[in-house]
């Protein structure tokens, strides 16, 4: 076991919902550079990229409701965390391509500023809308029960 794996298995036995926070970042990232590699029908492939991230979307969720039982705050924070791991992984492989295909300098210096710039611009409207539909669901739940 490598120690990386050693250490994801700690974090995730001492935080719950760490794994799904690693897992569903990688799936988006993934997606993203994968998705992109086909030239033929760029629509399609954009909107297959599109429902799988918004059914690992919905997923996370879901997992976090239900099976963690986690408050609104907590579920949106890790909920965002993912796609904040997955626009970064994005942008890591985005200045990868730019150096391969040897992109300008001035390109490379705006991917750079990517790695900030895309885990912030996804993460933030993530967890705003994650936490009002949670905040929706525990108010409807609520209501429910009475």
């Amino acid at each position: 076991m490598s120690p990386w794996e050693v250490l994801l298995a700690r974090l995730t036995r001492a935080v719950p919902g760490v794994g799904a926070v690693v897992l569903v970042g990688a799936l988006y990232a993934m997606v993203g550079i994968v998705f992109a590699w086909p030239t033929g029908h760029a629509r399609a492939w954009r909107l297959a990229a599109w429902i799988v991230s918004i059914a690992a979307y919905a997923g996370h969720v879901g997992y976090e409701r239900l099976r963690l039982r986690s408050s609104a705050f907590t579920g949106a924070l890790r909920v965002a965390l993912a796609v904040a791991l997955g626009a970064f992984g994005l942008a890591v492989g985005a200045i990868a391509h730019s150096i391969s295909a040897g992109t300008s300098s001035d390109h490379r210096r705006l991917l750079l500023a990517a790695l900030a710039v895309w885990p912030a611009m996804t993460g933030l409207p993530a967890f705003l809308v994650t936490w009002i539909a949670g905040r929706l669901l525990a108010r409807s739940s609520a209501a429910d029960t009475r």
